[in-house]
């Protein structure tokens, strides 16, 4: 992993978020797939690619389609039935967890490999390949991938669902990406004043975005090696309260869940410091705003950005 290219693989963001854009506006990545409406989905990865894939297969579920998620290093992997429709996930195709649990559904069901190199291991017992379009990640970190993964499963929600793809969607995402690189220099002092503490950092999301908790942690871990943890915003109150009280609590939370009142009161009785994506608070002590924050499907596929570059400027 190489700091400097990490930095210039998200500056890239933008552009390449334009390319897949048009490419959503004109191919329909999952033609030929044997995806239909009543196919039952697993979607298979590690690390950020079952963050997205868990994101993506709840949004599939509440929509009324039949996905489940899973880690492929599971031993409790769902059983093969007719229709069944395996999506396996690997920015490298190399995951060698997601590699290997192919091989139990290789002749079962039908394997759609989603990766960003061509000719990689996870495509040896697939069906099909959807790639990811993400261009190289030079910097070693899956960063694009991640967000590229996330944009070709809303892609897959609104055709299953009857509408026309994603496209308009990653486009917005594309203008909130380069929103927040050309004002980085504004927000980015600040939240970092904010948000490195002691004690780690905290990202809260709302389930539904939940992995831009989880991969904002991670690339915290990935890059600088700094504890970071992502966590849910309902869940918090039963999980992550408790370190409010004992340590140097520092948090980033991404706006829109129903549950940030109990969070906030929280925040408010012990004295957290807290940072906000999306719309601020009174609670927080730095607000990074970006063009679009107000469409929830763009905020899912942008606001990453803003813990990915905390991490890398931190990292070089």
């Amino acid at each position: 992993m190489i700091p400097d290219l990490f930095m210039r693989d998200l500056e890239a963001k933008p552009d390449v978020l334009l390319e897949l854009a048009g490419h959503l506006t004109s191919v329909d990545p999952w033609a030929g797939t044997g995806i239909t409406a009543d196919s039952r989905l697993v979607l298979l990865g590690m690390g950020s690619s079952h963050y997205a894939n868990c994101v993506a297969a709840a949004r599939l579920r509440a929509r009324g389609h039949e996905a489940v998620a899973e880690l492929a290093s599971s031993d409790l992997l769902p059983t093969a039935r007719p229709g069944t429709v395996v999506v396996a996930v690997s920015a490298s195709g190399g995951s060698a967890e997601t590699v290997a649990a192919l091989g139990r559904y290789a002749g079962r069901a039908p394997i759609i490999a989603m990766t960003n190199v061509e000719g990689s291991p996870i495509t040896e017992h697939a069906t099909t390949v959807v790639p990811m379009l993400a261009r190289p990640e030079l910097g070693g970190v899956a960063c694009r991938s991640f967000q590229h993964t996330l944009a070709l499963l809303l892609d897959l929600e609104s055709r299953l669902s009857g509408e026309a793809g994603a496209g308009t969607t990653v486009r917005g995402a594309a203008t909130a990406s380069a929103d927040l690189l050309e004002r980085r220099a504004h927000w980015l002092p600040a939240l970092t004043e904010v948000a490195i503490g002691p004690d780690g950092t905290h990202l809260v999301a709302p389930a539904r975005r939940l992995s831009s908790a989880q991969q904002g942690a991670l690339m915290l871990r990935e890059g600088p090696r700094l504890p970071a943890i992502g966590c849910e915003t309902g869940d918090w109150s039963h999980v992550d309260v408790y370190l409010t009280k004992t340590t140097d609590y520092r948090l980033i939370l991404f706006r829109g869940s129903l549950w940030e009142p109990e969070l906030l009161r929280w925040v408010r009785e012990r004295g957290s410091t807290m940072a906000c994506v999306g719309d601020g608070v009174d609670e927080a002590r730095v607000t990074v705003r970006f063009r679009g924050d107000d469409e929830d499907d763009v905020r899912l596929l942008a606001e990453v950005l803003v813990p990915e570059l905390l991490a890398a400027s931190l990292w070089s």
